[in-house]
């Protein structure tokens, strides 16, 4: 996977973006802290944006435009990009200072919706992630975020099915990885 991202024509000014998509729970940020480490043992100028830190509960892909105006567009001009991480139950932004993205020569997006019908176009790479089944991503889900946010978590799966039966993302990716191949390579 790293190999064909770095042989692909960058797509967001000079920058590759590879974009780790597929549902809750599929172990997308473990996947892409993988990939930005083996990138960074490259030499290979690398940052990670992850979608949790804009999406909330209420508000599971709609916050698009912060990412575009904010990290995408300075990205692709060339200048680094800013964001301010959002509360994930209250989806106000959180204080301090903001986040800056130097710009890299590869951007890994991860998380659900990094994949998008309206960001792949820039795209170097989509990677979908299957994850297992919905009661074994819940599972994990509950895992990382503890019992109460079962309901919440299930209310999210039953949302982003839809999101990516309209979307189309898996049947977009240029890689499908499988829940039990990503643990020992990619």
């Amino acid at each position: 996977m790293i190999d064909a991202l770095l042989a692909a024509p960058p797509r967001l000014g000079a920058v590759r973006v590879l974009a780790v998509d597929g549902p809750s729970g599929s172990g997308k940020s473990t996947l892409a802290g993988k990939i930005v480490a083996e990138l960074a043992g490259r030499g290979v100028r690398v940052a990670l944006v992850s979608t949790d830190e804009f999406a909330t509960w209420d508000e599971p892909v709609s916050w698009w435009p912060r990412l575009e105006t904010g990290v995408l567009e300075p990205l692709r001009a060339g200048r680094p990009g800013r964001y301010r991480r959002v509360d994930w139950a209250s989806g106000v932004p959180l204080p301090g200072e903001e986040v800056e993205i130097p710009v890299p020569g590869v951007l890994v997006l991860e998380g659900v919706s990094s994949g998008r019908a309206r960001m792949r176009p820039s795209l170097s790479l989509l990677t979908w992630l299957d994850g297992g089944s919905e009661a074994e991503r819940l599972d994990r889900g509950v895992e990382r975020d503890g019992e109460d946010s079962r309901a919440e978590l299930r209310r999210w799966q039953l949302f982003e099915r839809g999101w990516f039966t309209v979307d189309g993302t898996r049947a977009a990716a240029d890689r499908v990885v499988t829940s039990r191949e990503w643990y020992g390579r990619f």
